[in-house]
């Protein structure tokens, strides 16, 4: 990992580039360039990033207003619908005249290549690093063929309203590219062919830099970039990310230390902030042996959680939780556990499950040290590390990279990568109900089928995700929801600790961008004074 004035001399050295009055450089949380051939990984900042820019998804976010949150939008596909007489099965109407940026025509069998790729082990293009980061995202997928070349039929397991969020993570690359590239993956990532409103055409370094061009001819002419280029530079480190600001070395940095925050902004620099579907969680273990396995356990830790003096370690930069979901949220429902600070309460817990002064809790939990809606995972879990201590609760932490978190979250806790680990800090996107919680927690959804790290397993719950999942109608759904959430609360599955607002700082040449109520961003309106 490069840290402080290492990796600034990085950048220096490698920005040797002229830049033109519209080149945009930005400062990522992630380590490394994310992965370029269609589903990226570093997780929602890999999608952001190296996802919908330079491609697109039949299903897409509508990222043009702040003021609002995002819902589903026309992507690749122009429509879809469920068949009223088995709502198995959907069709997707194609957006036609529709080119890949390497000149090859978008169609449906491009969409039935695209899921081969993730799904289908057998297939010649499938691609084992892009099914580790797609396949987990489309549980509800059983079939799918070509109607006729702007036709696509999918078929679900079984009834699943959450399809179209499912398949809004799906970016479809280009066949034709991955022909011409020997049909190798390897060499498809220096040269990848999406349909997006930018391209990557010449090739990255690892670690170092992408940079990313217009597609002058992308479908839709309103998102058609403005810039001249977009720069994408890894920067782990918080400190090291306010230094290149400040130094001129890049425009725009996403999650700014809290304590740099007014020093940056008294320096003419802009902080925007926005509400958007976040959680920052530990995702507990369920595993025989956890002691997270005791509900006294898990309130007692919820209870011991200072959120408000977090809050301030943060600058005031977070919303702290009230539960799974934040405050107001339309699926919040009324839970009865109040997730207040309270450590007599949870001191007195811990005595009834056992624990005292003579028997401390001792545990490992799964932390980053930086990485896409992490926030500050070093130092934040160094505060809870403190207030856990107080009520008995003795936490050691294995650190490890966001993409190396990432590939142990996939493993499971049973998984020999989690070290012993009885909870992995994780922060979630919370904008669907399928991401939200039914890929966490479902009993059939445990690794390696799905994402649910903990092992988690409740006749009651999975009633309520067929529930969720036969739901067509929204105000239906959201009831059902609402009372999923309050389950998640009342049996306290995960610690639930706070909610990012977005921070980002940026220099004040910056102009045009909305900051979406979304984990994605549009960064084709945005330009850049001179």
């Amino acid at each position: 990992m490069l840290v402080g004035a290492t990796a600034l001399a990085l950048i220096t050295t490698n920005a040797g580039i002229s830049l033109a009055a519209g080149t945009l450089r930005i400062g990522m949380t992630a380590s490394d360039i994310p992965l370029t051939t269609g589903q990226t990984d570093q997780g929602g900042e890999g999608q952001r990033f190296m996802g919908y820019t330079v491609y697109d998804s039949l299903v897409e976010w509508d990222l043009s207003s702040a003021d609002k949150p995002s819902v589903l939008t026309p992507g690749l596909a122009l429509s879809w619908n469920v068949d009223p007489a088995d709502n198995s099965k959907w069709i997707f109407k194609l957006r036609e005249n529709v080119k890949f940026h390497d000149g090859s025509t978008f169609d449906a069998e491009a969409v039935v290549w695209n899921l081969d790729k993730l799904l289908k082990t057998d297939a010649p293009q499938f691609d084992q690093r892009q099914s580790a980061q797609g396949k987990s995202r489309i549980p509800a997928v059983a079939s799918y063929r070509v109607i006729d070349p702007t036709t696509v039929e999918i078929t679900t397991k079984t009834p699943d309203a959450t399809l179209p969020y499912q398949l809004s993570w799906i970016l479809l690359s280009s066949p034709a590219n991955w022909e011409a590239q020997g049909k190798s993956w390897e060499a498809v990532a220096q040269k990848p062919s999406g349909t997006g409103p930018w391209k990557l055409e010449n090739g990255f370094t690892p670690r170092e830099r992408a940079e990313l061009t217009p597609n002058t001819e992308y479908w839709d002419k309103n998102r058609v970039p403005k810039l001249d280029k977009l720069v994408l530079i890894p920067l782990p480190e918080a400190n090291t990310r306010i230094a290149a600001l400040r130094s001129g070395e890049v425009d725009w940095i996403e999650a700014p230390a809290p304590d740099s925050a007014q020093s940056v902004k008294d320096a003419g620099f802009n902080i925007v902030t926005n509400a958007y579907p976040h959680n920052w969680t530990w995702h507990l273990s369920r595993v025989e042996g956890s002691p997270w396995n005791d509900i006294r356990v898990r309130k007692a830790a919820n209870l011991a959680v200072d959120r408000d003096g977090l809050n301030e370690l943060l600058g005031g930069f977070s919303v702290p939780a009230q539960g799974y979901l934040p405050p107001g949220h339309q699926w919040f429902g009324k839970p009865d556990f109040k997730l207040e600070y309270n450590v007599e309460a949870a001191a007195k817990l811990m005595e009834e499950a056992g624990y005292g002064p003579d028997k401390r809790l001792k545990t490992k939990v799964i932390i980053s040290s930086s990485g896409s809606g992490q926030m500050l995972p070093l130092a934040m879990n160094e505060y809870i590390q403190q207030t856990l201590a107080e009520i008995g609760i003795d936490v050691e932490y294995e650190v490890a990279d966001w993409n190396t978190v990432i590939n142990i979250w996939r493993a499971g806790a049973k998984d020999a990568s989690s070290k012993g680990g009885t909870a992995v800090n994780y922060s979630y996107f919370i904008q669907d109900p399928f991401s939200a919680m039914i890929r966490q927690s479902q009993c059939n959804l445990a690794p390696p089928t799905g994402t649910n790290w903990g092992f988690y397993c409740d006749p009651e719950m999975d009633a309520l995700f067929d529930k969720v999942r036969n739901a067509f109608d929204p105000a239906e759904q959201d009831k059902v929801l609402q009372q999923v959430h309050e389950k998640y609360v009342n049996d306290a599955l995960f610690l639930m600790v706070t909610h990012d607002v977005n921070t980002r700082a940026m220099s004040a040449k910056v102009k045009g961008f909305v900051q979406a109520q979304n984990w994605f961003q549009d960064f084709s309106q945005i330009t850049i004074e001179p």
